[in-house]
């Protein structure tokens, strides 16, 4: 069994966003780049996998769209325990423009499980996944919370409204996973540190393919007012405040 893992390469989440270009364009100064929480538990789950499998789980494999500057990123997903890596050669522009890029990719290997993460950090899109299962035509299962092998069957836990669900599935699928899925995100070791840098780097080149939406302009979220404090024995105030300064969200 074989599985690929899909990373992005994106801002830290404590990253103070800035925008140049009159805010058309997202200002990279100084930025410290990590793998997408989500994707970093996706594989971890993926790692954990292999070591409780017994050699039936042959390789884990991590993809991702990006330049020459997200390699150290895939570096890290290296030292984290993944076996090899995928660079496809693109900024990755959109959603659909990164999933045909990696669906390309996927139909010429053979890969048992293929792992999104629900979103990304930077632009929380949540597309990814879906467009992937639909370009690829193989059964896609999202919300996943939970993945498990036993007795050779896959197992994944869902979440649903109301209540969780446990599905078999059959390879090859996808699984765009969320919370739950990991505890805690693989430290790297410093023995995976060294490892990393003689593991596999494929790079490989992109397809031709229009995107379907263009990032006209950013714009920031307007600050937030001044914060009112009242007494407790001043709470006739604070209800008139209520009444005549909240705003319903």
């Amino acid at each position: 069994m074989k599985i690929l893992v899909c990373i992005s390469d994106v801002p830290d989440t404590t990253t103070k966003i800035k925008f140049s270009n009159e805010n058309k364009e997202l200002d990279k100064t100084g930025i410290q780049w990590i793998i997408n929480p989500w994707d970093e538990l996706s594989l971890t789950r993926a790692i954990e996998l292999k070591e409780a499998s017994g050699g039936k789980i042959e390789s884990i494999t991590v993809i991702n769209v990006g330049q020459k500057g997200s390699e150290p990123t895939i570096r890290k997903a290296l030292a984290m325990g993944a076996d090899n890596a995928i660079r496809i050669d693109a900024e990755p522009k959109e959603a659909y423009y990164v999933a045909y890029q990696l669906a390309e990719v996927i139909k010429s290997k053979d890969f048992d499980i293929v792992l999104t993460g629900l979103d990304s950090a930077d632009y929380n899109g949540s597309s990814v996944g879906g467009m992937l299962g639909e370009l690829l035509d193989i059964t896609n299962v999202s919300a996943i919370s939970a993945l498990n092998i036993e007795d050779d069957k896959v197992f994944v836990n869902r979440e649903i409204e109301g209540g969780t669900q446990k599905l078999e599935i059959q390879t090859p699928f996808i699984a765009v996973v969320q919370k739950g899925i990991a505890i805690e995100p693989r430290i790297p070791a410093m023995r995976g540190i060294m490892q990393a840098r003689t593991k596999p780097l494929e790079v490989v080149s992109p397809v031709d393919t229009d995107c379907l939406t263009e990032n006209l302009v950013y714009e920031l979220p307007q600050p937030k007012g001044a914060c009112k404090k009242f007494s407790e024995e001043n709470v006739s105030e604070l209800v008139e405040v209520l009444h005549k300064e909240a705003k319903l969200i």
